[in-house]
């Protein structure tokens, strides 16, 4: 994937969840009868600009990595006496609380409306049926059995293996796990009861179902080669696209098996044909960020029609399943936060604006579908971020204003003040980390 794609993906997407955010505010004060100056996407030198009958200027900048409201207000700036009941001071409690909300909710609205699109078109999806369960697993010490069907996880229904996996993932640090399956093809729901004490696993390099031991029916790797890396192992040894792999040190290919040795780092032997001839090749896998890599990647087998499904529904129904779907996956959020917090997931795994970029130009490779769906899950995280208590972001504002309405004043500007920096410290050594994070997946 190009780091072009994935830069005007990224910035496509930021700049629509900035406008959605922002219209949020916007919409509120003029609704309140706030005067806003400035309603602007990006920051920095103004790119382009209109300005409205109401006096509202309308902005595109350099920088769009954000975006900002300008209202009137007398804590920064002068008002005139005729202008001050359309100053946003100047309102009720309710009313600049509402204001300030109405950002973070637009962006559940946003993802609602999303959701609502991807059901009534459907997405393609593969039912979570269970292919193998892995030895000495967890999955295995609830005897979960081969081709049985997840239909539940804690009693929330699980159509795929993406929301198996997210329903899961909200479970690391729980004692245990309920899991509802029925053989495939039939329906005879029973409850299967998982221990999760013991149970850790790392979202960046395993899903959550497989460090469960469960492996999912999924497209299975041929024995053809899809591609070779440039300067890598496999292409020094001579191997080639389009090769065919017979032999594994003598014994018939299985890319698990071959994938095993790779990972261990030991010497592999290959026997290949190509356009009908044999060939004997080795390479020995190089070390590369603590793992061993090869350079060589199979071509797929789809997935068995009879395991494919497609989340469909009439326009009502789709409706209903996408203000679910948000409210489920700002629940999940919610859980995860709280879960970085308690320790039960390591810091490692915040993520900032590389893996969004590199999210943002995988989704968008693959179809409108698929990005839209990945705007919907930024939005939701947008707008519970933005909810958290910070005094930089909307949840510290409403704090404050949480404070005047039952103090019946305002709460000092030197302690606002004050808030603010420490806020904007948080807040900066939190992106840094993310940024930090971002890098080291490179």
């Amino acid at each position: 994937m190009s780091f072009l794609w994935s830069l005007v993906s990224f910035i496509i997407a930021v700049c629509v969840l900035v406008f959605v955010h922002e219209y949020g505010h916007f919409w509120a004060a003029r609704k309140c009868g706030v005067k806003v100056h400035r309603f602007s996407i990006g920051f920095g030198k103004v790119l382009w600009r209109r300005v409205d009958k109401l006096g509202t200027e309308f902005a595109v900048s350099a920088i769009p990595l954000g975006g900002y409201v300008k209202m009137l207000d007398e804590r920064n700036e002068e008002v005139p006496v005729e202008l001050k009941p359309q100053s946003f001071n100047g309102k009720t409690v309710l009313q600049r609380a509402f204001i300030i909300a109405a950002g973070p909710l637009a962006n559940f609205l946003f993802a609602v409306l999303a959701y609502w699109i991807i059901y009534a078109v459907g997405i393609p999806a593969v039912k979570p049926v269970i292919a193998k369960v892995e030895p000495n697993s967890v999955a295995a010490a609830a005897q979960l059995q081969p081709d049985s069907q997840i239909l539940a996880v804690d009693g929330e229904d699980a159509p795929d293996w993406e929301t198996v996996n997210m329903l899961l993932a909200s479970k690391l640090g729980n004692d245990s796990v309920v899991l509802t399956l029925t053989p495939f093809g039939e329906n005879q729901p029973r409850d299967k009861v998982l221990n999760l004490r013991n149970w850790s696993f790392n979202p960046e390099k395993e899903s959550a179902f497989r460090a469960l031991g469960i492996q999912p029916v999924a497209s299975k790797a041929g024995n053809v080669l899809s591609s070779v890396v440039g300067g890598s192992p496999a292409e020094r040894a001579g191997l080639k696209v389009g090769d065919i792999l017979l032999q594994q040190d003598g014994s018939p290919v299985v890319w698990s098996d071959l994938v095993a040795q790779i990972q261990k780092g030991s010497p592999i032997s290959l026997l290949i044909e190509r356009q009908g001839e044999r060939h004997t090749l080795s390479f020995a896998p190089v070390e590369k960020d603590g793992k061993y890599f090869a350079g060589i990647a199979p071509t797929f087998e789809p997935v068995n029609e009879k395991y494919r499904t497609e989340l469909k529904y009439d326009i009502l129904e789709a409706l209903k399943k996408g203000v679910e779907k948000t409210a489920q996956l700002s629940w999940l959020t919610v859980k995860v936060i709280g879960k970085l917090f308690t320790g039960d997931l390591s810091l490692n795994n915040l993520s900032g604006p590389i893996s969004i970029a590199q999210g943002a130009g995988m989704s968008a490779s693959i179809g409108l579908i698929y990005f839209l769906s990945f705007m919907a899950l930024i939005s939701v995280n947008l707008g519970i971020m933005n909810l958290f208590p910070l005094p930089v972001l909307d949840g510290g504002h409403l704090v404050f204003l949480a404070a005047e309405g039952i103090k019946g004043k305002p709460v000092s500007e030197k302690i606002q003040d004050f808030c603010y920096r420490i806020g904007a410290a948080l807040l900066l050594m939190l992106t840094v980390f993310a940024l930090f994070n971002d890098f080291l997946r490179l």
